[in-house]
């Protein structure tokens, strides 16, 4: 049973936060019992809540025991204690908790695909593989358990670089994201093979959108994300990860900034950076936006079997390799 006095103390946390992206004390009040019950419920069970930073608010500052991007978040993952992980996120990211803690129980709150991780097979590495045997191959964190089994290293979009730079080939099979390749190519001075594959948020931006922007908030820095169209990044002041947008922000004096991203993190740098202001539009991500306060409670109190993140201990044995050689190569 909830007493009113929990109630209005949660309901001041929420709104603590979340009034610095538009929610009212009312919509925190709504969602304040959910957020009780899931935090109780965390304690109950020894379990943590890692949420993306393209999550939603309500998840982030209500219930998320970490916040971060791909990279953060599997480092997180590997160290925690807990005995449950509820990766609050897409599926492949649940996947690499469980590649990382195979013995301890991965729930993930909605079962939610991405674009780049749909958009290449194992059979398509293997494929590649025959025609570069010479190559190394580094794949995207936005992958598959299974495409992961198949490749040398694992990077995020914050090591990517240095993941490439640590290869001991001249040549590197970079998968599965197109633009990602193309932005990493003036970068290096090896070889990079690459995929076909995009993620349908990035590519939603176009260096019109970002020379609008230029002319309406002069004073603005825009930041982009690696995933972008190239002919975005030539037209931005800072290309990177999400952890590298948040810290961009965090760090220098400007007080208008546009990120070319996720709606999520945009939420998540005008709540965490008062006195800045976030300028132009987001895309949003249909995949990460199907997970909801409601998933999170459900899969903590009696998950369904497809909440529960199981995988073949083969690949489980194959992925840990080339995700503990990203590690290795990024630290």
């Amino acid at each position: 049973m909830l007493y009113p006095t929990q109630l209005n103390t949660e309901t001041e946390r929420l709104y603590e936060k979340l009034h610095r992206v538009g929610w009212s004390e009312q919509d925190c009040e709504l969602i304040a019992p959910l957020t009780l019950e899931i935090n109780q419920l965390k304690k109950e069970k020894n379990a943590i809540i890692l949420a993306h930073s393209y999550q939603t608010p309500d998840i982030m500052y209500g219930v998320a025991d970490f916040l971060g991007d791909s990279y953060a978040l599997s480092l997180k993952a590997k160290e925690t204690n807990a005995d449950t992980i509820v990766f609050s996120s897409v599926h492949f990211m649940a996947e690499t908790a469980k590649i990382l803690n195979p013995t301890k129980t991965v729930l993930v709150p909605a079962v939610a695909g991405c674009s780049l991780a749909e958009g290449i097979t194992a059979e398509d590495v293997r494929q590649l593989k025959a025609e570069h045997p010479k190559a190394g191959v580094v794949c995207y964190i936005n992958t598959t358990a299974d495409v992961k089994a198949e490749v040398d290293a694992v990077c995020t979009s914050s090591n990517a670089l240095k993941v490439i730079e640590g290869m001991p080939q001249d040549e590197i099979i970079f998968i599965p994201d197109e633009f990602m390749c193309k932005n990493l190519q003036p970068l290096t001075q090896k070889k990079l093979i690459g995929w076909t594959a995009r993620c349908i948020v990035h590519e939603e931006f176009s260096p019109e959108t970002i020379k609008e922007i230029r002319k309406e908030y002069p004073k603005a820095k825009i930041l982009a994300h690696s995933e972008c169209n190239p002919q975005v990044i030539n037209e931005v002041d800072m290309m990177g990860s999400t952890s590298q947008m948040i810290d961009y922000v965090k760090t220098t004096d400007e007080e208008e900034y546009m990120l070319v991203t996720e709606c999520g993190l945009s939420d998540r740098v005008q709540t965490e950076n008062q006195g800045k202001k976030i300028v132009g539009s987001c895309a949003m991500c249909p995949y990460m936006k199907k997970i909801m306060l409601k998933d999170i409670l459900e899969c903590l109190k009696s998950p369904r079997p497809e909440q529960i993140v199981k995988l073949p201990e083969i690949v489980i044995q194959k992925a840990s390799r080339s995700l503990e050689k990203m590690i290795e190569l990024a630290s």
